[in-house]
């Protein structure tokens, strides 16, 4: 009888616990593979079939509405961008940006046999004996509350359609495809987050000795890194922060009671990884590869059934979360139609047009000739 008293209690302590914190993916690579082709359109205004695919369809996002009035349509028609693998970025510190490694430092898709197609990373970093680092980042900040629509045959978001009173796909572009789904990956992006527990990245070590950081912001806008550990290991791996400070016997956590309405749902947003290379270490080249990022979190409010329909009355939470989402896309928009203007003023020529061809050439030592006779 003892003995079924403490299965009892252990059971139930299991019980408790693992219904404390909910596991999320915030972040799956595997889902970013470029599938949309956004090219500029051939003279008779036709595409070339054989443009490849350079941005992935599930998180397009168009910013033409920030652009101004002083482009044409066909160029706000290119004014496109997504979390597309190869739209990523590798931004240096001071000290590891040299034109060289500038030019070398990229990220791409890496067909994988495990995962079928994963985010590879390559950084140049100084072969000198001091610190450098290095972050890998999303080639915008990842909207919050940018809502979700399906896209049409042109590459444009439409209105989500609801029927029923229900909306048909989640109320978020970055959220996961289906939020009640817990293995639905999410786009970067997890609503109603608490505290973090526990933090996981699946990676492919290549026997390099830096330290490997995730970066993650809330809903006040603060950034905040987490040490993963270090990459000197071969295959894959899941590397994982586990939070110091995280109490799990709830009679000695601190309770507090926030009001339930108007409180926007907190969240948490993924930044990008940060490499650091200590200045004891090699430098050169480094080549990594990942997969995902999960969480473990408490909720920051749990789902309960409301009488009255708050937000239905009152609408402060929509007017908030849309004025929040009109200065990102305004960042977000002039970020990339800057990018837009130096792109199209880049040299496209590859090499120089001969002066001379073949036939001229042939022609100009026949006449040579003939002079010299």
């Amino acid at each position: 009888m003892k003995k079924t008293l403490v299965l009892s209690a252990a059971l139930m302590t299991l019980v408790g616990l693992s219904s404390f914190a909910e596991e999320r993916t915030l972040i799956d690579f595997t889902t970013l593979k470029a599938d949309t082709a956004v090219y500029p359109q051939n003279e008779d205004g036709s595409s070339s079939d054989e443009q490849k695919p350079n941005q992935n369809g599930r998180t397009l996002m168009d910013y033409r509405k920030a652009a101004g009035a002083s482009f044409t349509k066909d160029q706000k028609e290119l004014m496109k961008s997504s979390l597309a693998i190869t739209q990523w970025e590798v931004v240096l510190n001071s000290s590891a940006r040299t034109v060289s490694s500038l030019a070398l430092s990229q990220v791409r898709e890496a067909p994988s046999k495990a995962f079928d197609t994963v985010m590879g990373v390559r950084v140049v970093f100084p072969t000198g004996a001091y610190n450098a680092n290095a972050k890998i980042v999303p080639p915008f900040s990842i909207p919050a509350y940018e809502p979700y629509g399906e896209l049409d045959e042109n590459g444009d978001r439409k209105a989500a359609e609801s029927g029923d009173g229900e909306s048909s796909g989640p109320k978020w572009l970055f959220e996961a495809d289906d939020p009640s789904d817990k293995a639905s990956p999410a786009y970067g992006l997890v609503k109603n987050v608490g505290t973090i527990k526990k933090i996981a990245v699946t990676t492919m070590g290549m026997n390099f000795p830096h330290a490997l950081y995730v970066l993650l912001s809330d809903t006040d806008g603060v950034e905040r890194r987490y040490f993963m550990g270090y990459l000197g290991f071969d295959g894959w791996k899941t590397l994982e922060w586990n939070n110091p400070e995280y109490i799990s016997e709830v009679r000695t956590r601190e309770i507090r009671v926030y009001p339930i309405y108007p409180r926007g749902e907190p969240f948490a947003k993924f930044e990008g990884f940060q490499i650091c290379r200590d200045a004891a270490h090699i430098g050169d080249d480094f080549i990594g590869y990942f997969k995902d990022v999960k969480i473990i979190y408490d909720k920051a409010n749990l789902e309960t059934e409301r009488d009255i329909a708050d937000e239905d009355i009152w609408g402060i939470i929509g007017r908030k979360e849309s004025a929040r989402q009109a200065l990102e896309m305004s960042r977000f928009g002039n970020k990339q139609v800057n990018r837009y203007v130096e792109q199209r003023k880049m040299a496209v020529e590859e090499d120089f047009t001969p002066t001379i061809d073949a036939n001229n050439s042939a022609a100009a030592q026949s006449n040579g000739g003939q002079a010299a006779n």
